[in-house]
């Protein structure tokens, strides 16, 4: 699920006018940050494919 600005804005307790700040004042800082949610996205898919890998392998065991 991508995230919008509102979202990033609100789990950031920023207003989403600071973010598009950052975006236009500060881009390095807003790359930061949105690549620091693509990463935690990133890692949660990775877990939940981990756990249906686990999953289909115990099936095979039985």
């Amino acid at each position: 699920m991508k995230m919008t600005q509102q979202d990033m804005a609100r789990l950031l307790e920023i207003t989403p006018m600071t973010l598009r700040n950052w975006r236009k004042d500060k881009p390095y800082l807003y790359e930061i940050v949105r690549k620091g949610f693509a990463f935690e996205e990133v890692v949660k898919k990775s877990k939940s494919n981990y756990e249906a890998l686990k999953e289909l392998e115990a099936s095979f065991k039985l």
